[in-house]
Parts: structure tokens; sequence; C-alpha cells
């Protein structure tokens, strides 16, 4: 029977044909995908699922409460509103000032210091025990302590459970708290509330009270100056002597009163002057019938004594003689009387006189007086004057001083009924049930969040795993063909089928299983054909390597080689693994000088080959450090001269990613046979491997994928065979 040799190293690289897209379009893919990765999927989808129901049943209920206020209402009484308010009303920058203003440390603590500390230790004891306040560690009651004692920390702790919302486009704000205690949530949002609104109260009354202080300090500074002005006043009037009289000044009322005397003086004088004058003009005898003198009593008596005297003087000088005694008597009571009336008109004349002297100097000092009055009443007029200024000075800050008290009543009244821009709309009512967590909502979220995560870790699964996984990715990789899929010996337990990695078997046990197993034999025996058919009838000496340790390249030796043998072949298959041989301990074959002793020269091949049945073994034997230069050796060449009077060599070596032993031999071999390990192997370590192995001068032959997953690659479905009549024409 004779073979035809192809030879494949000079064939171009074969890519790998577009696959077939997936009806139903990219859902159908990704559906496609997700399947292919179903078991992890299982597993994410139910832990998700698992730890939202764990979750569920720890998470501690929570209450909310919330109250309501809106904000840029106009002020009462403002019946015009102004454009700012205009402007103001409804404008979502404001609204959003508002809630950071609500949000803000210098609120919250103005809300703590209106008595919210027990409430917030309650309910921080509360959360820390899950509702059992009194089983609290001391560890956790000094952490809930901290919070009355660290202001900072009570206001960040506050921060994390206060919501504040605007509702849609409208002007109302929403304040909520969320606790563990419902009439905690009603206290604390409730406190914010009142905090919030006392603050825009007084941020109102701010100005007015500001303004009011201002009235108040200049109604201070008005009252002092009055006081001062009018202390002035009466201290220059005191010194000047500007008091005032019953109707007048002092000054003018003295110089009416000088005049006035001055007038009844001069009249005095001018009477007494006139009556003097008349006295003095009608001479000693005459002057007894002046007024003046006629005015005197004792004159008019005298005057009448005088009439009967001379009456009786008259009657009687008829009867009696001049001589006579009465007569006598009657003439000297007569002439005594005249004498008497002369005495008084001389001292009624002096009484004139002494008048008229005093009244004299009376208008003379009179008009003194009044030329001083006068000059006094024109500097009391000046004097008058200045007061009079300070005087009016006094009044327009008296006048001010009014206006000023009644505008600073005013503010006041205006700040105690002043309400502000921002008004309850309704405060937090008492929570009846929790708002969270809700079971049909959290579970449902938490069926999709696994639904999600679980088909999103399948997806990326997918897409970033590099791993061997069909003969597709080989060939278009590395340009060689997949000669054969050997099907995994024993199915995946749960973690396996999960991992997607299967338990690896002992050699001995491997190969024992192999026998047995239907499948496998005939992915071995197409397998076996593939090799043959390139070797053109004669001895063929094939490499058989990998990239990684663990992915079946000592199985594959030997169960090929068993196939060999099987078919009545001669099949030695050598070990070259010089640094780690492993074919003494795994196959039983005993301790002998195997290969290496072969390369040092200490035995011929013939006496280190070892029977394994129906075909022999070469092991490493000793393991040595210097296997590359060994292995490049003129011995390593005799030794394979040797080995061709075998139908069929199968060389062991190491993992051509550990040492460059495989490379080094590559060039001395009829061909190469490189294992891919199903789900293990990374595309990138085999299209490197075949690389490397081209670049030595070897002649890969194809790759056989290893341990692969039953029902996920056609694995008795071979490689089309090369064409006879192709490969005779290439020659």
């Amino acid at each position: 029977m004779s073979f035809l040799t192809v030879d494949l190293a000079d064939r171009a690289p074969v890519r790998a044909l577009p696959q077939e897209p997936v009806r139903g379009g990219p859902l159908a893919a990704a559906l496609s995908r997700i399947w292919h990765r179903r078991y992890l999927f299982a597993a994410v989808f139910v832990g998700i699922l698992g730890l939202a129901v764990t979750a569920l049943l720890m998470i501690q209920p929570q209450y909310v409460a919330s109250g309501s206020v809106i904000v840029a209402e106009a002020e009462p009484g403002a019946n015009n509103a102004s454009m700012a308010w205009i402007q103001k009303i409804g404008d979502p920058a404001d609204i959003e000032s508002q809630i950071l203003v609500i949000r803000s440390p210098r609120l919250l603590r103005l809300a703590i210091d209106d008595g919210l500390i027990a409430a917030v230790m309650a309910e921080c004891r509360s959360a820390a025990t899950r509702g059992h306040p009194d089983e609290i560690s001391a560890k956790k009651e000094a952490a809930c302590t901290k919070l009355t004692t660290d202001r900072n920390a009570l206001v960040e702790y506050l921060q994390k459970r206060y919501t504040v919302l605007s509702s849609g486009r409208s002007r109302i704000i929403t304040i909520g708290y969320k606790s563990p205690l419902p009439q905690t949530a009603q206290t604390m949002a409730n406190g914010l509330i009142n905090a919030f609104l006392e603050d825009q109260r007084e941020t109102q009354a701010s100005s007015r009270k500001a303004a009011a202080d201002w009235l108040h300090a200049e109604i201070s500074q008005l009252d002092a100056s009055i006081r001062a002005d009018e202390t002035r006043i009466q201290t220059f009037r005191r010194r000047k002597g500007l008091l005032k009289g019953s109707t007048a000044p002092i000054s003018a009322e003295r110089l009416t009163s000088i005049s006035q005397q001055l007038a009844a003086a001069e009249t005095a004088k001018a009477d007494a002057a006139a009556r003097l004058s008349e006295i003095e003009n009608k001479g000693a005898r005459g002057a007894d019938s002046a007024p003046a003198v006629l005015a005197s009593q004792t004159v008019v008596s005298l005057k009448q004594q005088l009439s009967g005297v001379s009456a009786q003087l008259a009657n009687q000088s008829t009867l009696l003689g001049a001589n006579h005694p009465v007569i006598r008597a009657l003439e000297t009571e007569q002439a005594s009387l005249r004498t008497r009336i002369e005495q008084e008109v001389g001292n009624v004349a002096k009484g004139l006189r002494k008048s008229y002297e005093a009244s004299n100097a009376l208008a003379k000092s009179l008009r003194a007086q009044l030329e001083t009055a006068k000059t006094d009443a024109a500097a009391a007029m000046d004097d008058e004057a200045s007061i009079e200024g300070m005087v009016r000075n006094a009044e327009i800050k008296r006048t001010r001083y009014a206006d000023l008290v009644k505008r600073a009543g005013e503010l006041e009244t205006e700040r105690r009924i002043l309400t502000g821009s921002t008004r309850l709309v309704s405060l937090a009512e008492l929570p009846q049930e929790p708002f969270s967590p809700k079971a049909v909502p959290f579970l449902a979220g938490g069926f999709v969040l696994a639904g999600v995560l679980a088909a999103a870790a399948a997806l990326l699964r997918d897409y970033t795993d590099r791993r061997v996984r069909s003969s597709a990715q080989l060939m278009a990789g590395t340009g060689a063909p997949v000669f054969a899929q050997l099907p995994s010996l024993e199915p995946a337990g749960l973690v396996g089928r999960f991992s997607e990695r299967q338990r690896a078997l002992e050699l001995p046990e491997a190969l024992a299983r192999a026998r047995v197993d239907p499948v496998m034999q005939n992915v071995l025996r197409n397998l076996h054909a593939h090799l043959v058919l390139a070797g053109s009838g004669k001895s063929r000496v094939i490499l058989v390597t990998s990239a990684k340790p663990r992915e079946g390249k000592s199985f594959t030796a030997f169960a090929l080689a068993g196939i060999g043998a099987a078919g009545g072949r001669r099949v030695l298959v050598v070990e070259c693994d010089l640094r780690r041989p492993n074919f003494e301990a795994s196959l039983g074959l005993g301790r002998g000088p195997g290969l290496g002793g072969v390369l040092h020269g200490e035995i011929d091949p013939a006496e280190a080959v070892v029977p394994a049945g129906r075909f022999d073994v070469i092991p490493a034997g000793t393991p040595t450090a210097d296997s590359t230069e060994l292995l490049m050796s003129d011995r390593m060449a005799g030794f394979l001269d040797w080995s061709r009077r075998y139908d069929l060599v199968l060389l062991d070596t190491p993992p051509t990613s550990l040492l460059m032993d495989a490379p080094t031999l590559a060039r001395h071999v009829d061909g190469v046979l490189c294992c891919a390990r199903y789900g293990r192997s990374q595309l990138s370590d085999t299209v490197e491997t075949v690389a490397n192995l081209r670049r030595a001068g070897g002649h890969v032959l194809g790759i056989a994928m290893t341990m692969v997953r039953p029902g996920t690659q056609p694995t008795y479905d071979v490689m089309p065979l090369p064409d006879p009549r192709t490969a005779a024409g290439a020659r």
C-alpha cells in the first residue's frame, strides 16, 4: 500500500470563512452567545437573585415622612407685585437655590438646635441594633454618642437621610426624612421644615430689623442732641439774663415799666410845676385862692374860721368901738388866722416845690434807667435772635425725632407680622407603612438585575474568551488544518460545568478509558489516517508538542501509538522532555537510563527501548538541565536515523512556551502535530507555537484539539482528506 505525501508547509495559511449570520439578527446572535454560556448565566442569575432575596430579608424597613413648602410668594399686603417678584416666581434657579439652602449645614444646625438630638439618638440606636436598642453594644453606643458631641459628624449623618426635591415645575419643595422609626422620620422632617420657615422669616425681617436698629440709633442721637440744645439754650438765657416775664421777656417788660414810670414822673413834675407857678404868680395875698391851696383842707378850714371871725368883727364893729376888747380880740384872732393861712400856703408851696424836685429827680433817674434798659433790650434782642436760631434747630430736631419714632414703630410692627416669601403647605404626617424595601418591586428589580448581569457576564465572557473552541479559530489563526477533535473522556461535574473545566485524568486512566470509548477510537483512527497519508508509505517521525503543559500531547502520542500498533505497524514513542520526565512514573516502566543515557553515549538506543504492550517506549531517563544541547547534538541526529526502523515514531516534547526543545527537533522530523486543549489553550499561544515551529524549519502537519466537550463540536466528523490528485499535481 502506497501513501501520498502532502507538503502543507508550502501552502498559504488557511483563512476562516466568514461565519453564516445567525437568523434573527443581532438579538438572535446575542441569545445564541448567552445560550452557549448558559451555565455561567444560570450561576450569575441564581447568585444575584439569591443576594436580592437575602437583602430583602435582612434590610431594615425604612419609613419616610415628608412635608411641603411653597417659595417665592408675594408678601402679605403687597397688592402690586414688583418685577423682581414676577421674575422670581417659578424661576428654576431660584428653586434650586432654595433647595441648596435647605440642604446646607447651616440650616441643619439650626434644626438641630431646636431639639432633634434625642430623635437622632433613638434612630441611631435602633439602626445599630436592627430595632433592639436595649441590646446595643458599647462600641455602637459610643458611635451614637459621638453624634451628640461632634456637630460636623451629626450634620453629615443627617445630610444622608434628608431628601429635598422640587415638585416638577411648580414652586413647591418637598422635604423628607428616612428613618427606621416612623416617629423620628416625622419629627426630623418637621424640624427641618420649621427651621427653614423661621430662617426665611428672619431673612425677610433682617432688612427691617437693620432699618429699625438704625432708626433707634438715630432717635437716641437726636434725643441726646435735643437735650443738649435745651440745656445750652437755658444756660445761655441765664447767662444773658433773658428771662421770660408774664407776657414778654424781662428786658422788654422792664423797658416798658421804666417808660411808664418816666411818663408818670414827668406828669407829676409838670403838675407840681403848674400848681407851684400858680401860687408864685398870685403873690402872697392871692396865693390862698390858688387851686393847690384851696385843695388843702387846713387852708379851707382856716378860711372858714377867718370868714366867721371877719363876720363877727364886722358885726361887733357896728356895735362896739375899735378899741373894744372884743373887737381887739376878734382882730387879733383874725390876724392870727391870716398868719396861719399864709403859713399853710407857704407849706403848700414848699410841698409843691418838694414834689416838683422829687418828680424831677425821679424823671432824671428814670431817663438814665430808660437808656440802660434800651441798651439791655437791644442786646437782649440780638441774644433772642441767636436763641431763636437755636430754638428753631431744636424744633426741627424734635420734628425729625417724632418722625423717626413713628417710622421705627411701623417697622417693628411690620417685622412682627411678616411671614416672608415662603409659607407652609403641609407638615409631615406620621408614616403608617414602610417606604422601603417593598417586596414586589424589590424582587422584580432583583430579577431584572440578575438577568441583566447574568446576560452581561455571559456575553462578556464569550466576547473576551480567546481560548480554543472551534477548528475555524485554529485554521484561521495558524493556517494549519485541524486533523481531529478528541472528546473529553469524563463528563464535567457541577463545578466543572460552571467553570467549563474538566478534571484532568492521570495518563494510565485516560488511556484505559480511550481504549473502550468508541467515539475516541474513531477520532484517533481518523487522526492516524491523516498522519499516515502525509508520509507516502515510508517511515514517519512525528513530533507531538503543545504550547502549554497539560494540553494532552502525551495522551495523544500514546493513543496514536496504540492505534498504529493495532493496525500492524511498529510504533515507537520517545519521551523528549529531559527536564521533567514522567513516562516512567505514569506508566510504571521502571527507572532506566532512557533517552538521556543514549544522548550521553552511555547506552545504545536499542538498550533504552522499553516494551509497553503492542508498541515500544523510550523514556527520558534521569532528568537533566542540558536538554536543549543534547537534543541539538549529533547523537540525537543519529538516534533519529536509528529510529526510522520503526513504521511510526512519535516524539513527545516539552511545551514550546517553556523550552526551545520542540523547535530544535522540528527541522529533523518529518512533521509536527500540535495539540491544543479545548476551552483552555489560548488561541494566541497556539498561533505563536505554530509560527515558532515554522520559523525553526519545522513542517506543521496539523493540529489536534483535545478534551473537546461532548456536544459542542462534531468530534467524529473529521476534516476532508487531501485530494491525492491535487497532492500529486502539487508535487
